[in-house]
């Protein structure tokens, strides 16, 4: 049996192209006058540049001008550029794709002016919006005569002599009927104003200049002012109040990256899956998602970068994933690392106050990003119970600081932050602690509901961490995994023997003493076995008198499942009432009880009523210790002030 072999070339028919070209390459119509507004900004720096090297004449300043003609329906961009000849049609036009860029800048490529495209499919997206495409171009060289080309999207063409005084190209495209949109001055206005508003040339619809032109990413921070970077920030995002600090980025090797990110002020509603910084290339937005450049934990940033060195798809409509982008994600990481670090050594006290909108950046970005968990390992502040040291005032003549310089916030930590709160981190908090518990770790993650807890810590002067956000929940026990040495515990997970007064108990005729009596009233007045009961002496007057102990294991199981079932985490069924013995609440119960003869649980009401109050007094207080952990459900609250409506009025007729 004979063996087929054949070599060839796949033949590629312009009449299936077109229909590609004009529905699948580009996603979206309107960015047909991006493409074409930047070909006519190519045109002019590719005159510029020929200029300079003698081989046309120079011509005056670039711009460009868009024409609307409602009678004709067309719409007319404009450039005074270099203009093409017969043969440079020929070659550039009707190959398509054959980008003349490319071609250009092999010829000039010591010049360093940016030539926008490099695919050469621009020109064809008119087809997307117009039935008919005529193009009157004339070249800048010497001698050089004018060509009209025209063309209604088939394979077919005409090309002939024309009339046009002056180098440059002239596209006109004849609007199809459903695409008439682009008649009005105001739908042109904006696309010129979204795609197009930084380019170096002027672009001017009906006479009038409608971009900005100026990019200031593309300026030198040295030349920029602290208000040129605020404007740029509330012209990008209008209403939403000034920027908190801004990172700007500039690159050229091993890329060329050009950029201004700013933090803004925290509103709860940032976007971590799109994000809202905008994609440039060479001055022209492309997108405004770059979830595949910028890490995730920096998506809800803002500002720009700008970089032709981003792969983008064929249309610049999407970007292209590879080696180079994820070595672009890190270069931006590394680069907000370093202002951050810049902010925290040269202005603590202003760090501190902003930390809470920083926060999520640094804690998500430390959690998924190894590296910048290194560069940021220092960054991290906890608020604290500790008071804030006054910053020292600055020496005369200091000089200014660098990165080996000494941290100012050795001097000045914790840190004042805003409304009065200090902060700290976790290296600072360490170095105040003695030195047999410099591995526990204490923290609060809510003021209100660990109060009675926090109170006595803070009684016996112990230093408590503030992680009150939701991201503390992950973030802790990530802490804990880097530092294998120390023990995070939180104020209600367990007392130490700081807290409790070391008192001798004179036990009864029945060897029982005061804790275990109390520990058997509570027990049959719950009937609760998933309630552990614990009787302590606390210190201070302002203890509680009862509290709810979460073990730390047991509450961060019940956190971990709250988070996966997407709910707040509640009041586990498994925990700790510690009753405190010393408080005058429980030490009246205690005589109360005297008289009554304790039942077993589930026994019932049978016994008498100094017991049945007893019991309901015990309930009180545990219902107490609930309420100030959260611990009593909005549909429970109403029973617990009935209750204690009617256990106040039999107190009260007892006179007690």
């Amino acid at each position: 049996m004979a063996v087929l072999e054949e070599k060839g070339q796949i033949q590629i028919h312009t009449e299936n192209i077109f229909p590609i070209i004009k529905k699948a390459v580009y996603s979206g119509h309107e960015v047909f006058l991006r493409e074409l507004v930047s070909n006519g900004v190519d045109a002019i720096s590719k005159r510029r540049m020929a200029a300079m090297a003698g081989d046309c004449s120079e011509g005056p300043e670039g711009s460009i001008q868009i024409r609307i003609d409602r009678e004709k329906k067309t719409l007319t961009i404009s450039d005074n550029g270099i203009g093409m000849s017969a043969d440079e049609v020929k070659r550039y036009i009707n190959q398509v794709a054959f980008s003349s860029a490319e071609d250009f800048l092999e010829k000039y490529k010591s010049e360093s002016d940016a030539i926008i495209g490099h695919f050469g499919l621009g020109f064809y997206s008119s087809f997307m919006v117009a039935s008919q495409v005529e193009l009157v171009t004339l070249s800048a060289r010497e001698g050089s005569e004018a060509v009209r080309w025209s063309c209604d999207g088939s394979p077919s063409f005409s090309l002939e002599g024309s009339e046009r005084s002056e180098p440059g190209t002239d596209v006109i495209l004849h609007l199809m009927e459903e695409e008439l949109e682009y008649l009005e001055p105001s739908r042109i206005r904006t696309l010129v104003t979204t795609y197009c508003d930084f380019l170096p040339v002027a672009v001017q619809l009906e006479g009038e200049t409608v971009n900005k032109r100026e990019a200031p990413w593309r300026a030198s921070p040295r030349e920029l002012s602290e208000n040129d970077y605020i404007e740029l920030y509330r012209y990008l995002y209008p209403f939403q109040g000034d920027p908190l600090l801004w990172v700007h980025l500039s690159t050229d090797y091993p890329y060329n990256l050009q950029g201004i990110l700013y933090f803004p002020k925290s509103t709860g509603r940032a976007d971590w899956e799109k994000g809202e910084i905008r994609l440039y290339c060479n001055n022209v937005f492309v997108s405004d998602s770059i979830k595949e450049v910028v890490p995730r934990y920096l998506l809800p940033l803002r500002g720009v970068i700008d970089s032709p060195d981003i792969p983008l798809n064929v249309s610049r409509s999407a970007l292209q994933t590879d080696r180079r982008v994820r070595s672009i994600g890190g270069f931006v990481a590394k680069k907000v690392a370093d202002r951050l670090k810049q902010l925290h050594r040269d202005e603590p006290k202003r760090y501190a106050e902003i930390w809470e909108s920083l926060a999520p950046f640094i804690k998500i970005g430390a959690m998924e990003d190894e590296k910048f968990a290194e560069q940021v390992a220092d960054l991290v502040l906890f608020g604290t119970t500790a008071p804030a040291q006054e910053q020292p005032a600055p020496a005369q003549e200091q000089p200014a600081a660098t990165d080996a310089s000494p941290d100012q916030t050795q001097a000045m930590d914790p840190i004042p932050g805003a409304d009065g709160r200090a902060f700290t981190t976790l290296a600072g908090y360490r170095s105040r602690l003695s030195a047999d518990n410099d591995k526990r770790i204490l923290y609060c993650t809510d003021e209100a509901g660990q109060a009675g807890a926090l109170a006595l810590w803070k009684s016996q002067g112990a230093e408590v961490l503030l992680a009150d956000t939701f991201i503390d929940t992950q973030f802790i026990p990530w802490l804990e995994y880097r530092h294998e040495e120390l023990k995070f515990q939180r104020v209600d997970a367990e007392l130490d023997d700081s807290l409790r007064e070391q008192e001798s108990e004179l036990a009864d005729a029945e060897g029982k003493d005061s804790s275990e009596k109390l520990r058997d009233l509570f027990k049959a007045a719950l009937a609760n076995d998933k309630v552990t009961i614990q009787v302590q002496a606390l210190k201070g007057d302002e203890a509680p008198a009862a509290l709810i102990l979460l073990p730390e294991q047991m509450r961060r199981i019940n956190d971990m499942g709250a988070l996966m079932e997407q709910r707040l985490p509640g009041l586990p069924d498994h925990h700790v009432l510690l009753v405190n013995r010393r408080h005058p609440l429980v030490a009246g119960l205690l005589k109360l009880s005297a008289g009554a003869v304790i039942t077993t649980p589930g026994a019932g009401a049978a016994g008498s009523p100094s017991q049945q109050l007893s019991d309901d007094l015990a309930r009180h207080v545990y219902d107490l210790a609930r309420l100030a952990v959260g611990g009593l459900e909005p549909n429970q609250l109403a029973g617990f002030q009935q209750r204690s409506a009617g256990l106040m009025g039999r107190l009260m007729e007892r006179g007690l």
